[in-house]
């Protein structure tokens, strides 16, 4: 009974389980072909890109559809009344009306046309006849035809909206994204940029020492060693690689702090920090040259100078607050006792330059020397051309002496100083000079004859003083000043330059005399009376003999416009270079120009021209300097295209021509640059290219060209802004102030 109960129930199961999957198939296939038809509707959204075949096929069927349906709408009458049958008379009235005003707008067209072409209506004669009344009196109206502007042409062209997410340059390759590179796997470094800044960012040595420590470390514990030996060897190496960092980082401070220092002006720099390229710059910021025998550096400020306190202080009473330029150099000199011939202008200084040495020297020199200046006679000696000068000279002694004490205990005294000049009572100046002289001044005449008349000895002289030496020959006196040297009872140093050097050390005898010969020229006397009495002297020049100028340098400057300099200046360069065809092996460049940047540009025109040529500026590092200036002095390289980093304080010898490509705002720096060329007496070319935008020159760059007596072109000279300097004051009183451009504004 229980199992007749069973199966039914278990066919019921059966039944339901079977519905059931069927259910679950069904529903499968719905949704699979929801997917599929997904996928279709997708797939058909896709562009779909066909190939040629299937193209040709497709032009192929529309053709086909074409023609079917031409064929069709060929009977196109019985179309035509079929429809127009459908409309009724009101339709048939509106669409002739519409036909009608059609033809009417097309024949207003073609008579406005027709006016247009036959210039307006037809007239009458009345009206043509006062049309031309009213053209001859009142003139014939022009219509202005409208210019429309290209801005206003192409405004609605091209108009572009770009949204950020349109941007295509974005690199997609994340390898390209990385815009820094490890050159050397970290040890090389970019050009362009500060390497400074570039170890700053690089620690490959740091990474590589810790690299192998740790691989030392393996090493050890692979080696069987003790975790603690493993552990003190690994606290060594962290030891050596901090003192490695510390090493590092000083080395780099210094050379921070030397490249610092290097990039300083000499002004900016102490004592000890200067190099040899400092005092060359030095010397020609101040128009020194220095030639002839060993001579010491010279003086930058009045502390620099070894110089007894007294005499410090009245340097600083008389209001000297810096030497000037003979004083720089002379002063030095004459402190170690050594020749000197000084060669400058009259109010350079000069007095002050050989009196300081003087009263130094007498500082030094022992007691018993000071004690018998009135039985052996003074103890410097100065002559000068005329008793105006000499007593000058007295003046300018007396107040550098003024608080020198000089000599012990009874014979301590301030600096005797007197005059010896014609006009004056022999026997006056004679009573002076047996109490006891330190400096006397005289002129040549009257100190032969008071050494004549036995009034005066020299016997312990040793430090004479020759002022204006050519004028002294110009007037007569070479033989009276031959006669007081020669009777000066003190040795010359030897001929000799290394005994010269032995009895310079000798400290503790003053019998060698010191001598000092000022001249404005070298005339051949003056030579040979330097040759005489002189020993390896020092020759210190300020400026040229006579104006300062460079008269040897041959100076052209020419007025162009400012976008025709480079054309000029390969015309020039060819010319200069090439000749007639045939190229001048010795002839050297340099080309200067205001701007880094221009200067590699000029650098690379001048290269392609099959030229020759370096570049020297403050953008290039110390090798590349050193290297451009070694291939230009042994002539690898025929131009150097420089800025006024080679302007001052480089030798650079047989430089033939110098061209201004931009000249210089200041004329200190148009000379130094132009005295590159015409060194050691040679001559040389000096081309400027001028232009209407160098007005802060024109005014002292004619004066300079009228002053070295060269050619000063018309436009130049005519120019507003070379008429006078700013602040000058025309013949009415009003000041000339210079402003933007070639405008002068008179105030």
């Amino acid at each position: 009974m229980e199992s007749k109960e069973m199966e039914p129930t278990t066919e019921m199961e059966a039944i339901s389980r079977e519905k059931e999957r069927v259910a679950r198939i069904a529903k499968l296939a719905e949704e699979k072909y929801a997917v599929r038809q997904k996928a279709l509707e997708e797939e058909a959204k896709k562009p779909k890109f066909l190939t040629k075949k299937e193209r040709e096929e497709a032009a192929l069927a529309r053709l086909q559809q074409q023609r079917a349906k031409q064929s069709t709408s060929t009977p196109a009458a019985p179309q035509q009344a079929s429809k127009y049958s459908k409309f009724d008379e009101s339709s048939l009235q509106r669409h002739r009306e519409l036909e009608r005003a059609k033809t009417e707008t097309k024949s207003t067209s073609n008579k406005r046309k027709d006016a247009k072409t036959n210039n307006g209506p037809t007239l009458t004669d009345q009206e043509k006849e006062l049309a031309q009344l009213k053209n001859q009196y009142l003139g014939k109206k022009v219509e202005k035809k409208k210019i429309i502007k290209a801005s206003e042409k192409f405004a609605k062209n091209f108009q572009f909206e770009w949204d950020a997410s349109d941007d295509t340059s974005t690199e997609l390759n994340p390898l390209y994204k990385r815009r820094e590179v490890n050159l050397l796997f970290g040890r090389g470094y970019m050009a362009g940029i500060d390497l400074r800044e570039q170890r700053k960012r690089s620690n490959f040595i740091t990474e590589l020492t810790r690299k192998r420590q740790l691989e030392q470390k393996a090493a050890d514990e692979r080696n069987g060693m003790s975790a603690e030996a493993v552990e003190r060897r690994q606290r060594e190496r962290e030891r050596e690689l901090q003192r490695m960092q510390e090493r590092e980082a000083n080395r780099e401070a210094e050379q921070v702090k030397r490249s610092h220092t290097s990039a300083l002006h000499w002004s900016d720099k102490l004592l000890d920090n200067m190099t040899e390229r400092d005092w060359r710059i030095f010397r020609e910021d101040f128009d020194i040259i220095l030639r002839g025998g060993k001579a010491p550096r010279p003086l930058r400020k009045w502390s620099e100078a070894v110089l007894p306190e007294p005499l410090f202080q009245a340097i600083n009473e008389l209001g000297f607050e810096r030497p000037s330029p003979i004083q720089m150099q002379a002063i030095p000199v004459g402190l170690q006792r050594r020749d000197i011939i000084g060669i400058a202008e009259t109010g350079s200084g000069k007095t002050a330059a050989f009196v300081i040495p003087i009263i130094a020297y007498l500082c030094q020199l022992p007691a018993n020397m000071i004690a018998r200046t009135a039985d052996e006679g003074p103890l410097a000696l100065v002559m000068a051309p005329t008793r105006e000068l000499a007593m000058q000279i007295e003046q300018e002694t007396m107040k550098l002496a003024k608080y020198t004490v000089i000599g012990e205990g009874n014979f301590a005294h301030t600096i005797k100083t007197v005059s010896v000049v014609g006009g004056q009572s022999k026997e006056e100046q004679a009573f002076k000079v047996r109490e006891g002289i330190d400096i006397i001044i005289g002129t040549p005449g009257r100190l032969n004859d008071v050494l004549e008349n036995r009034y005066l000895v020299l016997n312990q002289c040793n430090y004479v003083v020759l002022d204006e030496a050519d004028r002294m020959i110009d007037m007569g006196f070479e033989q009276q000043v031959i006669d007081v040297l020669e009777s000066m009872g003190t040795l010359l140093k030897s001929e000799n330059e290394d005994e010269l050097e032995r009895q310079l050390t000798i400290d503790s005898q003053f019998k060698y005399r010191v001598t000092m010969m000022f001249s404005a020229t070298m005339p051949s006397e003056v030579e040979r009376l330097a040759k005489t009495f002189l020993r390896h002297p020092s020759i210190v020049k300020i400026g040229d003999e006579t104006s300062g100028k460079n008269k040897r340098i041959d100076q052209q400057v020419w007025y162009m416009n400012g976008g025709k300099k480079r054309q000029k200046l390969l015309e020039t360069l060819r010319d200069t270079l090439r000749g007639k065809g045939k190229k001048d092996a010795g002839t050297k460049i340099i080309v200067f120009v205001n701007v880094k940047k221009e200067c590699d540009t000029i650098a690379r025109a001048v290269g392609s021209e099959g030229y020759r040529a370096t570049i020297l500026h403050g953008g290039k590092s110390q090798d590349q300097r050193e290297e451009s200036l070694k291939g230009f002095r042994d002539g690898t390289y025929e131009i150097l295209v420089a800025t006024d980093v080679a302007g001052r304080g480089l030798d650079i010898p047989d430089v033939t021509h110098v061209i201004n490509y931009d000249v210089p705002s200041k004329i200190q720096n148009y000379c130094h640059r132009i005295g590159r060329t015409g060194r050691a007496g040679k001559d040389g070319v000096a081309i400027s290219f001028l232009t209407e935008q160098d007005e802060e020159i024109m005014y002292d760059l004619r004066m300079y060209l009228e002053a070295c007596e060269m050619p000063v072109p018309k436009e130049l000279a005519h120019h507003a802004m070379a008429k006078a300097p700013a602040g000058a004051r025309d013949e009415k009183g009003n000041v000339i102030a210079k402003t933007k451009r070639d405008t002068i504004i008179y105030s």
